[in-house]
């Protein structure tokens, strides 16, 4: 039996036998997304991590945490706790061109009543990207759900606007990725731990 098999052989079984489930860090296009994350004081685990691709470019490596795993967009959005949606570009975007394309992915995911009931939070939140001008690539973007107060928007260390409230606004933000017409049908897949 080759040595590496052994090694995440044996990983398993002690992960089985102590109780603990198997998680595992995810290396994308050269971005290391750990296992874990701290989210509003609160471990989260990586559930999946994936490349988006555009036309052949890469453009940026995305992973999602959440309380626990799952495999669906409905039980993970199901789960109470923090959630992190953490973004890393691979080139440079501008901010219209990364905030027209996530208010696309909510409008393709929703339908005209629910995007009427969102339309002053996703205009909000375009503000917000719009603020940043241009995203360099390598810019680390956290969009995060925080019991307390809403989604937060982080760039680098920086917290950009306010948080905005409702859980169903956030929901309405992971459906650009897991919901039934997704960016990318095989990124849907490794987000959900399915690839």
């Amino acid at each position: 039996m080759p040595t590496p098999f052994r090694h995440a052989l044996a990983a398993l079984l002690l992960s089985t036998a102590l109780g603990t489930p198997f998680t595992f860090a995810a290396d994308v296009a050269g971005v290391h997304f750990d296992d874990h994350a701290a989210v509003a004081g609160s471990d989260t685990v990586l559930n999946g991590a994936g490349l988006r691709t555009r036309f052949m470019l890469k453009v940026y490596a995305i992973g999602l945490y959440g309380p626990k795993r799952a495999d669906t967009v409905e039980t993970f959005a199901a789960v109470p706790g923090p959630k992190r949606i953490q973004i890393v570009t691979l080139r440079e975007l501008t901010a219209e061109q990364f905030a027209d394309a996530l208010l696309d992915g909510i409008r393709k995911n929703t339908s005209d009543a629910e995007f009427t009931r969102l339309q002053p939070r996703a205009d909000e939140f375009r503000a917000q990207l719009l603020a940043l001008k241009s995203t360099p690539s390598g810019s680390q973007i956290r969009i995060e759900w925080l019991p307390a107060s809403g989604t937060r928007l982080s760039v680098g260390n920086e917290v950009r606007g306010r948080d905005i409230p409702g859980e169903d606004f956030f929901r309405a933000l992971l459906r650009i990725w897991l919901g039934e017409k997704p960016v990318d049908g095989e990124l849907r897949n490794a987000l959900l731990g399915k690839a």
